[in-house]
C-alpha cells in the first residue's frame, strides 16, 4: 500500500507521510473512522482543506482522517433561514451558495480555504466579521463521551481566532469531532453592515452601510486574491497556510508605545489588537522575505518565503519542507520580539513540530 503523503492534503504543501489514512463522506463514516483509530490505540489527526495545519516532515504516526462529507441543507429559522452544512463542503462553496440563494451575512468570508467544519474550531474571519456572528449551532461527535453533542453559539465561547473546540483540540487530536455546522442567515441581497474600512472603500459606501451580497463578495475576493489569499495553483504565493500568525492583542500602554502610524484596534476593556502584518514589516520583514537574492535567502534556500503580496503568509515556493516553513516563521517572530518586545503566536495548528 503506497503512503499518503499530508504534503497533498494541505495548502502549504508539506508535510510527510500519515501512518494510516482514511477518508470519510458520510457522517457514519466519520465516527467509525474515528472509533476504529481510538479501538486500535492511534493517535488521530482530522484533515479538512488543509489550510490550517503545517505538518512535520516526519508525517503523522497514527490515523489521519480526511473528512470529505458534503451538503447544504436549508431550514425555515423563523424569520430568517437556517443553512445546515456538511463537515467537509468546501466552506468558499458556501459562501457562494449563500449568496446565489439571496442569503446575507457570510459574504465578507467569501474566499476563505479550507472545510466548514474547521470553521467554528478557529473562529474564522476576515473583513471585519467571523463565523461567530452567525452561527447558530456546530453538531459533533465527543469522543469522551462517545455521543452526538451540539453546541449552540454561547457554548462554543468563541474569542479571536478561538474556541472551546480549538481549546479542546491537541496536536491536530480534537475531542470534538465536528460534523455539522448551521448558520442562521437573513433572507435578502443586501450584505450585512460592511464593518471594515479596506471593504468599504472598495465598494463606495461608508463603515457601517450596507452594499449588495454579490458586491460584497465580488470584492472580498478581488481584494484576497491581491494579497495571494485565494488559492491558485499558479500562483505560488497561494501556498500558504493564509495568515501564519494572529494580531497580538496586548495591553494598552503596550500600543500607546508603538509608533505614531501602528494600526491598532479596541479589543475589550484595557485591550488593544494590533496589526501583525505592519509589526514585521516594521521589524525589516518585507514582502518577498526569503526569496533568492533576498535577505533571509539563507533561511531556506529561497524554497520558503514571505509571500510577494502580504507579509503575514509564508510562503512554499517549490519544494519547500515544513522545516524551511518554520525557519522563516522563527526568523519572522524573533525579529518583532526584538525590535518591539511583542511576541507573534502562530495561526495555523503545528502537527508534531514547534517554533
Amino acid at each position: 500500500m503506497s503512503l499518503q503523503l499530508l504534503s497533498s492534503l494541505t495548502t502549504t504543501a508539506v508535510g510527510g507521510p500519515a501512518g494510516r489514512y482514511v477518508e470519510a463522506r458520510t457522517e457514519a463514516e466519520i465516527i467509525a473512522a474515528v472509533r476504529a483509530a481510538e479501538a486500535a490505540g492511534e493517535d488521530l489527526l482530522i484533515v479538512g482543506g488543509g489550510s490550517n495545519l503545517v505538518v512535520a516532515d516526519a508525517g503523522y504516526p497514527g490515523t489521519v482522517l480526511r473528512i470529505a462529507s458534503t451538503g447544504i441543507e436549508e431550514h425555515d429559522g423563523g424569520g430568517s433561514v437556517l443553512l445546515t452544512v456538511q463537515a467537509g463542503h468546501p466552506w468558499d462553496g458556501v459562501v457562494a451558495h449563500a449568496v446565489g440563494h439571496g442569503l446575507s451575512g457570510l459574504e465578507a468570508l467569501s474566499g476563505i480555504p479550507g472545510s466548514t467544519g474547521a470553521t467554528p474550531v478557529q473562529n474564522v474571519g476576515a473583513y471585519g466579521t467571523d463565523v461567530s456572528h452567525t452561527l447558530e449551532s456546530v453538531r459533533t461527535w465527543d469522543r469522551a463521551e462517545g455521543a452526538v453533542k451540539t453546541f449552540t453559539n454561547a457554548e462554543l465561547d468563541f474569542g479571536y481566532r478561538d474556541s472551546i473546540l480549538k481549546r479542546t483540540t491537541t496536536n491536530g487530536s480534537p475531542r470534538y469531532v465536528v460534523l455539522t455546522v448551521t448558520f442562521r442567515l437573513e433572507a435578502g441581497t443586501l450584505g450585512a453592515p460592511v464593518a471594515y474600512a479596506e471593504l468599504a472603500r472598495a465598494l463606495g459606501v461608508g463603515p457601517g452601510e450596507r452594499a449588495g451580497a454579490a458586491a460584497v463578495r465580488r470584492e472580498v475576493l478581488r481584494l484576497r486574491a491581491g494579497k495571494g489569499m485565494v488559492l491558485d495553483p499558479a500562483d505560488r504565493d497561494t501556498f500558504s497556510t493564509g495568515s501564519f500568525f494572529t494580531n497580538p492583542v496586548v495591553p494598552a500602554a503596550v500600543a500607546a508605545a508603538l509608533p505614531d502610524d501602528a494600526p491598532n484596534y479596541p479589543a475589550g476593556e484595557g485591550l488593544v489588537k494590533l496589526s501583525a502584518a505592519w509589526l514585521i514589516d516594521r521589524s525589516g520583514f518585507g514582502k518577498g522575505y526569503g526569496l533568492p537574492g533576498s535577505a533571509g535567502e539563507h533561511l531556506a534556500g529561497g524554497r520558503a518565503s514571505l509571500s510577494t503580496k502580504h507579509t503575514l503568509a509564508i510562503t512554499n515556493r517549490g519544494g519547500a519542507t515544513a522545516a524551511d516553513i518554520l525557519a522563516v516563521a522563527r526568523a519572522v517572530r524573533a525579529g518583532v520580539t526584538e525590535r518591539f518586545g511583542i511576541d507573534l503566536h502562530n495561526e495555523p495548528l503545528l502537527i508534531d513540530c514547534a517554533l
